[in-house]
């Protein structure tokens, strides 16, 4: 082999985590693609704390949601990926911080976003984000939410879609008019009834798979715009 063809071979070898005992084939599958993702190294060069991140940014770049003075609400917040990229959008800023963002785990603070640790499920969480807005409607309701997985697809899948409705209904009673509401949903049959629900309410829905999501996942994302109130 000529020393051209053994350095390209050698460009086109994946790394691998040195496997364990101790850690389950899941967890060593995971490791493994965490490694080979150009998202996770683009994410650290960026200083961005999640992949997810560009999930957001193009959406944005696709539907223009996130525009300069928006208030938005970031349902499922942690680790702040998705905070980090509406704060920049909108301008928000320590002193007039208009992105609110609420998760279930713990997550560090975000210049220019009011955030807290709290179960979106929880009865309080509602007139908690309502109090962290100041009173104001939102502009933007965005939800990147996932339950926990069973690894039973059709209870994992009505789980999921049940929060997903839960949002849904929160961002009818904060939008403003004209607001946008986006959120992560995953194929399994039943989502249809609620993107058909969501069209008596928005003037448009659309749903789109942005290429910094997973090939292999079945999540997409609906970007639901010009609430009627």
């Amino acid at each position: 082999m000529s020393a051209n063809k053994k350095q390209n071979a050698t460009h086109m070898l994946t790394k691998h985590v040195h496997k364990s005992t101790k850690r389950t084939a899941s967890s060593q599958q995971w490791l493994n693609r965490q490694l080979n993702d150009p998202y996770v190294a683009k994410a650290k060069q960026e200083g961005y704390r999640a992949r997810s991140a560009f999930k957001l940014i193009e959406l944005n770049e696709k539907f223009h949601f996130l525009k300069p003075g928006k208030r938005v609400v970031d349902l499922g917040a942690a680790p702040g990926g998705w905070t980090q990229v509406a704060v920049k959008e909108v301008k928000s800023t320590q002193e007039n911080p208009i992105v609110v963002g609420l998760d279930l785990l713990e997550m560090d603070s975000i210049v220019g976003a009011k955030t807290t640790q709290l179960d979106f499920l929880d009865d309080r969480a509602p007139d908690v984000l309502k109090k962290m807005l100041d009173g104001h409607k939102a502009d933007v309701v965005l939800s990147d939410m996932a339950p926990n997985t069973t690894g039973m697809s059709e209870i994992d899948h009505l789980r999921i879609m049940g929060l997903i409705e839960t949002a849904y209904a929160f961002a009818c009673e904060i939008l403003n008019e004209d607001g946008c509401f986006i959120a992560k949903i995953f194929q399994g049959g039943t989502e249809n009834a609620l993107l058909n629900e969501m069209k008596k309410k928005f003037s448009v829905v659309k749903h789109a798979k942005p290429a910094a999501s997973r090939k292999e996942s079945s999540e997409f994302y609906v970007v639901a715009t010009g609430f009627r109130g």
